[in-house]
This record gives structure tokens, sequence and C-alpha cells, in this order.
């Protein structure tokens, strides 16, 4: 059974692009990955914050917070 990802974008060209080579990348059969576009869905940002995300993009396995380049603040998203 698959474990679960989530990643959290705002679709800036910095997160479309890490959607494409990170995400993508997974293994379907590893990770079932949820893409979250927080500009199109902000009542998502306290899930976000909670899980302990700070900029996106970025993608929570495991628990754990993986920061992808820099595209945004969440601060700038709300």
């Amino acid at each position: 059974m698959a474990k679960n990802a989530v990643f959290y974008h705002a679709g800036c060209s910095v997160c479309v692009d890490a959607q494409r080579r990170f995400v993508g990348a997974l293994d379907p059969a590893v990770y079932a990955v949820e893409v979250v576009h927080l500009g199109e869905t902000p009542e998502r940002l306290p899930e976000a914050e909670a899980m302990g995300v700070k900029s996106v993009p970025a993608i929570v396995m495991d628990g754990a917070v993986y920061h992808i380049n820099h595209g945004a603040d969440l601060s700038a998203l709300s």
C-alpha cells in the first residue's frame, strides 16, 4: 500500500516546475501524492502551516517537510 504525501504549491512557474520534476519522479506504488494548489484552496493554508510548511513549493512525506526552491512564503498567500 502506498504512503500518502502532500505537495503544496501556489501555481507559480517555480511550483509548476517542481511538481513536474519531483512529484512526477515519485513511484506511485510507494507514494500516493495529493497536489494542493493553495491559491485555489486557501482554506487549506492552516493545514499546510500545521504540517510545518513555510514556503511553497513544498512536499510533506512521512511527516517531514521538504521545501523545494522558493516560490512564495505562505504569508504571501493569505
